[in-house]
């Protein structure tokens, strides 16, 4: 397992904020600054996902998504491959889904602190000791 102090987990909804300029935006972007990007490799389907179901809500153009995709395209971020083994117990011990477990996973792998701006999976974080600042 390699640990780096300049490395920090970021899931979908950290990743969505910047990408589609939402108002926790600048938080995310001053937390991960100078620092390497870790995600699962579920993150790029998860984001078609959003853009679909935001389609769906018409909260999103297809133009829009497009330009969404290639900031998201730009972003570095290094993806990892879940350790299924230890997802499906994650997920089993704290009841929760699989996509969460994956970037649980990932940040406990690489001890790396974790973005992200939902709550529940922060709740999970800090039941498993990782660091999750506030955003």
């Amino acid at each position: 397992m390699r640990s780096s102090a300049t490395e920090i987990t970021v899931d979908t909804s950290a990743l969505l904020a910047v990408v589609l300029g939402e108002p926790e935006r600048d938080r995310v972007i001053q937390l991960t600054a100078g620092c390497g990007l870790v995600a699962p490799g579920s993150v790029p389907w998860e984001v078609g996902n959003a853009f679909s179901a935001m389609f769906k809500r018409k909260r999103l153009s297809l133009e829009e998504a497009r330009e969404g995709l290639s900031v998201f395209l730009g972003i570095p971020v290094r993806y990892a491959i879940p350790d299924l083994d230890r997802v499906v117990a994650l997920a089993d011990e704290l009841k929760i889904y699989a996509y969460d477990a994956y970037v649980l996973e990932c940040a406990i792998r690489f001890r790396t602190p974790l973005v992200t701006l939902d709550r529940q999976v922060a709740a999970s974080a800090a039941t498993l000791g990782i660091a999750c600042p506030e955003v």
